[in-house]
């Protein structure tokens, strides 16, 4: 059944949104995150310290599509109040592997006693600090730090072999302070 909708966001008090055209810009200590958010069955304002969603007759795709939007944009909040952060771990047996980070570009030497490095290039506006064998990866925009972190994991994978017997390789710990099982 259609029914109108109404959904508020309270703006903390250090968090600036501005709204143009359905492009949403959180600005905040640790950054800025910009993201575009557009359906015309949905009205978006900023109404004093809330960010309010409006639908007229919502059907339950408009719901789902609010709620999501909603969900954005406190990750896009946290993010640039207190930051988004990835831990990663190196691990080798017998091969000691090195990783490093130019700019953009990761690259990951000596990967089962490969010659040639293995590069990847990473979202730009992240963090990112190789401290032994642990890597750290920091920023305001949630999507681009788990974007970063899975493409080093997917850099040392080795497909076509047992991931059983050859565990060596770059895995997720941690991710924003909670450890990953």
């Amino acid at each position: 059944m259609k029914q109108d909708m109404k959904e508020e966001l309270l703006i903390p008090e250090n968090i600036n949104i501005t709204i143009e055209g359905g492009l949403f810009t959180v600005k905040g200590p640790e950054g800025e995150v910009k993201r575009t958010f557009h359906n015309p069955k949905i009205e978006s304002k900023i109404d004093g310290n809330a960010l309010v969603f409006e639908s007229k007759k919502a059907t339950k795709r408009e719901k789902k599509l609010i709620k999501g939007y909603l969900a954005h944009l406190r990750n896009m909040i946290k993010g640039v109040s207190q930051g988004h952060s990835y831990k990663l771990k190196i691990c080798s047996g017998h091969f000691p592997m090195t990783a490093s980070v130019k700019g953009n570009i990761f690259e990951l030497k000596n990967f089962f006693g490969e010659t040639v490095p293995r590069t990847t290039a990473l979202p730009p506006g992240l963090n990112i600090k190789v401290d032994g064998q642990f890597i750290i990866i920091e920023g305001a925009d949630k999507e681009a730090a788990s974007k970063a972190a899975s493409l080093m994991e997917l850099l040392s994978r080795r497909p076509g072999f047992d991931k059983r017997i050859f565990q060596d390789g770059i895995y997720i710990i941690e991710k924003d302070g909670e450890p990953v099982n």
